[in-house]
């Protein structure tokens, strides 16, 4: 897998941190896996484990620009996008509420991975994949 895009770690609120269990035997993603895991034509992390992909909720600031930034799409086209997937029997990624529940549902789910405001104390049971835009 290509490297992600990003540069140094300071904390800010125009940034998103990917975040992934620590158990992932990946240590980078790219902008291109991210899309392809979103748009749900990954199902699968080259050790075979199912990927697990989380959001934040619609009205989400990191959302957005995560739906911008990474996917490029608006929020109605990428609706539309898992809409369409649903009647294929592929369910869009879960959402939660809050960045701190992202973290916590990324650390307790094998092949999670999910995204934070940069600005995100992260801590030690999650690991960061990198940083974009």
């Amino acid at each position: 897998m290509a490297a992600l895009l990003g540069g140094s770690a300071a904390a800010d609120d125009t940034h998103v941190l990917i975040v992934a269990h620590p158990s992932l035997a990946v240590s980078n993603l790219s902008t291109e896996d991210l899309t392809r895991i979103y748009l749900l034509r990954q199902s699968l992390w080259p050790d075979g484990a199912m990927v697990v992909p989380v959001n934040r909720e619609a009205s989400s600031p990191v959302r957005s620009l995560f739906t911008t930034a990474v996917l490029q799409q608006t929020a109605n086209a990428l609706a539309n996008h898992w809409q369409q997937m649903h009647f294929k029997g592929k369910n869009p990624p879960l959402v939660q509420e809050s960045d701190q529940a992202v973290l916590a549902f990324v650390q307790k789910v094998p092949g999670a991975v999910g995204y934070v405001s940069a600005d995100t104390p992260v801590g030690d049971g999650v690991k960061v994949l990198g940083k974009l835009p």
